[in-house]
This record gives C-alpha cells, sequence and structure tokens, in this order.
C-alpha cells in the first residue's frame, strides 16, 4: 500500500497539471478567437504561464530545481516580449488607428495570398497608406531625400 505523502504528492501534482492545462487552454482559445493584437499577446503570455505552472510542478513532483529554473528563463524571455510587442503595438496604432489583425493584411509578401476576411470592419479606408515589407534578400528602395533629411525616426 503506498503510503500518504507519496498519494499527497501526485494529487498535488494532479492539480498543477490540471490549473496549467486550464490556463494554456483559455490562452489558446482567447488567441485563436480574437483579432485585437493586445488580447492576441496577453493570450499567448497566458500560454506561457500555463506551461510554467506545469514545469513548477513536475519539477516539485522529481525534487528537481530544474523546472523552476526554466519557469525563471520563461519569464525572462516573457518580459522581453511583452516589451517588443508593447513596441510594436504602439506602432501598429500609430500608423494604422486600429488593431485589428485582418487589416494588417498588405504586410504580407507579394506571392502569398490575401486571406479573405468576412468580418473587415466597416470602416476600413482602402486610400490608407499602411507600411509594407521588402521581400526577403531584396533591399529596399531608400529615397535620396530620406539619407540626407529624415521626415520622422
Amino acid at each position: 500500500m503506498p503510503d500518504a505523502h507519496a498519494v499527497s504528492e501526485v494529487h498535488l501534482l494532479q492539480n498543477y497539471l490540471l490549473i496549467g492545462g486550464l490556463l494554456f487552454v483559455i490562452g489558446l482559445v482567447g488567441f485563436l478567437s480574437r483579432r485585437n493584437m493586445i488580447v492576441m499577446f496577453l493570450s499567448a503570455e497566458m500560454m506561457l504561464q500555463g506551461v510554467s505552472v506545469s514545469l513548477v510542478g513536475w519539477g516539485r513532483f522529481h525534487n528537481d530545481w530544474g523546472g523552476q529554473m526554466l519557469v525563471i528563463f520563461i519569464l525572462t524571455v516573457a518580459a522581453c516580449e511583452a516589451a517588443i510587442a508593447l513596441a510594436l503595438i504602439q506602432m501598429l496604432f500609430q500608423r494604422g488607428g486600429n488593431l485589428d489583425v485582418a487589416l494588417w493584411q498588405r504586410l504580407r509578401e507579394d506571392n502569398q495570398p490575401a486571406y479573405v476576411d468576412r468580418e473587415i470592419p466597416e470602416d476600413y479606408d482602402p486610400k490608407q497608406i499602411f507600411p509594407t515589407l521588402t521581400p526577403a534578400g531584396i533591399d529596399p528602395k531608400i529615397r535620396e531625400e530620406e539619407t540626407i533629411h529624415r521626415t520622422h525616426v
């Protein structure tokens, strides 16, 4: 008959994995069902936290600090990702005035087909100039007046 300590550790591991799995699934549903960039990044962070809770649970179950050390690494990467995401979101909102992912379809490369979405917002202005990406391997064209004096940084 197993001792009470081993049974309680298994139940504790199951609770850790249940909470971690729930956090991951909630984050996945939020990421796949929303089009707002801020909500998508928050959902990705929630998925990372679900994985972190599971790693802590496995580390405790095996009496090993590897899970906790990996969680510290994940938290560091998540903080860097959040800073980059905040800068990206701010730049995209400043340029387009909207954070809906469907409006940023023109950022794809020329050889990629457009994704057809039936729910594009009504306030879409086709005359609005969006930033475009240079295809891979081709140097972007820079106007001469941009090299002498930049209108914005």
